[in-house]
């Protein structure tokens, strides 16, 4: 049972999570950068730590800081919010590692999720509707030509380990798979 959780975020989101924590009785530990001193996460959190200064890359996004703060407040959770660190594999095995609880997905499925053919594969497997497409990628500009002919175009052609939708291309005809 959860009793004590480490907010890793702010603002808006870290103060929901605040709200949720106190309706289930648990206690919330904030965690703030230095100009966030006073902000509502942290005045409304049962505690709150300093991370750092106001980088982000010294502050939310220190996975050593984050973890030694979650030791000194002797919580049981860590809940990453979104943005920040809540996509990250790695940071949920070293919460997991820490022996703490991460409120979140394994950081099996987070890598997973992260790599968009092994995701499709796992919802098919999992009986879950997909649009029509490839499980496996294409290596060349002549098999997604096939591929796309198999599918009907329109096709969405993007990378596999792409970076936040970019590369993504609605390809409409055959002439502009190249």
């Amino acid at each position: 049972m959860i009793r004590s959780l480490l907010i890793a975020n702010r603002g808006e989101i870290a103060v929901r999570i605040v709200r949720a924590a106190r309706e289930l009785g648990i206690r919330s530990v904030a965690v703030y950068s230095e100009p966030d001193r006073l902000a509502p996460h942290v005045l409304d959190a049962d505690a709150a730590y300093l991370l750092g200064p106001a980088p982000s890359s010294e502050s939310y996004l220190n996975v050593d800081r984050l973890l030694e703060v979650a030791r000194r407040a002797g919580v049981d959770a860590v809940h990453p919010g979104y943005g920040f660190l809540a996509e990250r594999a790695h940071f949920a095995a070293a919460v997991r590692d820490a022996g703490l609880v991460f409120v979140g997905p394994t950081p099996e499925t987070i890598q997973a999720m992260g790599d968009k053919t092994e995701a499709r594969r796992r919802m098919q497997a999992a009986g879950v509707p997909i649009v029509p497409g490839l499980v496996d990628p294409v290596d060349d500009a002549d098999d997604a030509l096939g591929a796309a002919e198999e599918i009907g175009y329109p096709v969405l052609l993007k990378a596999a380990a792409g970076g936040g939708g970019k590369g993504m291309r609605v390809v409409a005809t055959p002439g502009e798979m190249p």
